[in-house]
């Protein structure tokens, strides 16, 4: 069986967890669950890093021991962590036996190499950070690049490993494998930093009690960022050599935000060079996220407010916000208003809709799973589409594009709610003749939902496992894998299906709208006003048009034939007397996609696209640069 090891940032003690926090680590659930869908042997790794001068200097200013200190702050992450519906196989603390022992074997083998030396440190140095920088990543302003705040020169006597050393073999093998460091960007930043020449680190501070003493000098404690690198082996049992060790290091991904990237793709896997051990395969350093385009902290009185959040819409909908909203590598923004959004057109509109329409025709007209007897158009076309989807998926997962994943899961999902409307299922009761092919439809709406179930448990595990509650399917999803949707048809017939209840239910927001800047602006009547509700409930997609030809006899009307990435479609538009058929192939244009097909002239029409017209001219809308076709326009 296959393994992956997968961790996150060891997090600091000092203060509580924060967005940022939950951010890495559901990030790092989202993966460790997949590959448990993939049949996989997977160990996922968190915890907390408890030493260091900062946890001293607190624990003082407390008037406690620092033991008693980190005593109280680490149930805050494990409460956290349960929370957030997490499944880490592990949770470890620094101060702990086990990464004592390890810690303490592993700095002995670099001891052991002849790679540390002791000397004299003097440098820029910031105490909140626990951190040296150097003049270049200090610029003009001798502030902290994290903090922003002013460092120190300080000077000791300490003990040094020789990172210089390393130097060529870490841009050989930065150079070698592009998919080490990730995403681009930041494998870039790292090797400029390789290129641009390393000096060797300081592994010890003479000045700190709080810590883990060196093995072969224990007047000098750890260095805190060194120790705590070793939190990814020693969890396996490094100290020990044990089997867990062996079985699943080297890790699959690190998981990290991307201000802690230095310390891990240069430092990290020097010293495993040093001592003869496999470096992680990758070192991911995700973006951050900001609040209305602000960073995020307590002075400003920005935070946002995890449980609030989760406490109003669930936290679900709280997981899916903050994989699908952002590219995981870069950074993102939150607002409250993007995140109702979300809510109300991904959860509650395309998913809570395609279920509950789905469960409750079964329910009115057969009471269990019906048989699939009688196929019709459009049933080839979904379950290639399904096919598609997984494989799609599994890709986009490899490259830990969460975002992307999830958008081609909701293409499928839109997919499954034009099917319903494309083949009028609810009105195929009406005769005993037509009971067929009604039944074969819903069977493969139900076969979706359960296919769509199975690929977003890693993202929403509660509501997957809602969803095969209503579908009359009890089954946990430790037993239900990739390889269960892998084929269509799973589904068995003649199960009771539950009732249909809403997995999200719709939010009003009942938010003003923004009145205009000036008074010269020409007002809009209120009574013409839509509510964002009724606005967002519109899917605009970015569609091609792959060929355009006149409709005979109608003077205004071309046919226009549209790729929307998933799935092509016909379109009539009357915009004949502005362009030609010519003119239009190849443009990218708008396309209301979820408008209820209708027919101009005989020929069906299966969306509408966007224009502005005045008096005389007429364009259609399009984008100044090319996206992939079915983009959401919002």
């Amino acid at each position: 069986m296959r393994t992956f090891y997968v961790t996150t940032p060891i997090y600091y003690v000092n203060a509580e967890p924060h967005l940022g926090t939950a951010y890495s680590t559901i990030a790092a659930d989202v993966l460790a669950r997949y590959h448990r869908l993939k049949g996989e042997d997977v160990f996922f790794l968190t915890g907390v890093d408890e030493h260091g001068e900062n946890i001293q200097t607190l624990a003082a200013e407390k008037g406690i021991s620092e033991q008693e200190l980190c005593d109280q702050m680490a149930p805050m992450f494990t409460k956290l962590w349960k929370k957030l519906n997490l499944s880490n196989d592990i949770f470890l603390r620094t101060t702990s036996e086990l990464h004592k022992r390890g810690a303490t074997k592993f700095l002995n083998a670099l001891y052991k190499t002849g790679d540390i030396y002791k000397g004299k440190y003097d440098g820029y140095y910031c105490r909140r950070c626990e951190s040296f920088y150097t003049e270049r990543e200090l610029a003009e302003s001798k502030n902290c690049p994290v903090h922003k705040l002013p460092v120190e020169w300080v000077e000791e006597e300490n003990y040094f490993f020789a990172l210089s050393k390393y130097q060529d073999g870490l841009r050989a093998h930065i150079r070698a494998n592009p998919e080490f460091i990730q995403p681009e960007s930041r494998r870039n930043e790292v090797l400029n930093v390789v290129e641009s020449g390393l000096k060797d680190v300081s592994i010890s501070r003479a000045s700190v009690s709080w810590g883990i003493p060196l093995p072969f000098d224990q007047t000098h404690m750890t260095y805190v960022w060194i120790e705590a690198l070793c939190n990814y082996i020693t969890a396996l049992g490094y100290g020990e050599d044990g089997e867990k060790f062996h079985k699943y290091w080297p890790a699959n991904v690190h998981m990290m935000g991307k201000d802690i990237t230095r310390f891990h793709a240069i430092i990290w896997p020097a010293m495993l060079m040093a001592v003869n051990l496999p470096l992680p395969r990758q070192i991911f350093a995700h973006g951050f996220v900001t609040n209305q385009g602000e960073k995020i902290s307590k002075t400003k009185g920005n935070v946002i407010d995890m449980d609030t959040l989760i406490g109003e819409f669930g936290l679900d909908a709280f997981r899916y916000f903050f994989l699908r909203e952002f590219s995981f590598g870069n950074d993102g923004d939150y607002s409250q208003d993007r995140f109702v959004l979300r809510y109300n057109a991904d959860l509650a509109n395309d998913l809570g809709n395609l279920l509950n329409r789905t469960l409750g025709l079964v329910s009115k007209n057969f009471g269990v799973i019906p048989e699939p007897t009688t196929p019709g158009e459009f049933d080839d076309e979904v379950k290639g589409i399904a096919r598609e989807t997984i494989d799609q998926v599994d890709a986009l997962m490899g490259q830990l594009a969460f975002d992307m994943a999830l958008e081609k899961i909701w293409e499928f999902v839109r997919r499954i709610n034009r099917y319903v409307q494309q083949t009028q299922v609810w009105s195929l009761a009406k005769s005993e003749e037509t009971k067929g092919r009604m039944g074969t439809i819903l069977y493969n709406c139900m076969e979706s939902l359960r296919t769509i179930a199975v690929l977003i448990s890693p993202f929403v595990p509660d509501t997957a496992n809602r969803i095969r509650q209503q579908m009359g399917l009890d089954e946990c999803f430790e037993n239900q894998g990739l390889d269960t949707v892998s084929e269509w048809g799973g589904l068995p017939s003649g199960k009771t299906v539950g009732k249909p209840e809403p997995i999200f239910p719709r939010k009003d927001t009942k938010r003003k709208p923004r009145h205009a800047a000036s008074s010269q602006t020409e007002q809009i009547a209120t009574e013409n006003l839509i509510s964002i509700d009724q606005f967002q409930s519109m899917d605009l997609r970015v569609a091609e048009v792959i060929a355009a030809e006149r409709i005979p006899n109608a003077d205004r009307l071309l046919k226009l034939q549209v790729d929307l990435g998933s799935e092509k479609r016909q379109v009539v538009a009357g915009i004949a007397a502005h362009y030609s058929p010519e003119d239009l192939v190849g443009k990218q244009i708008v396309l209301v996609a979820n408008l209820k097909p209708t027919k101009i002239r005989g020929i069906e029409s299966q969306g509408m696209l966007l224009a502005a017209s005045g008096k005389k001219e007429l364009a259609v809308a399009t984008f100044e640069k090319r996206l992939p076709p079915g983009t959401q326009v919002r």
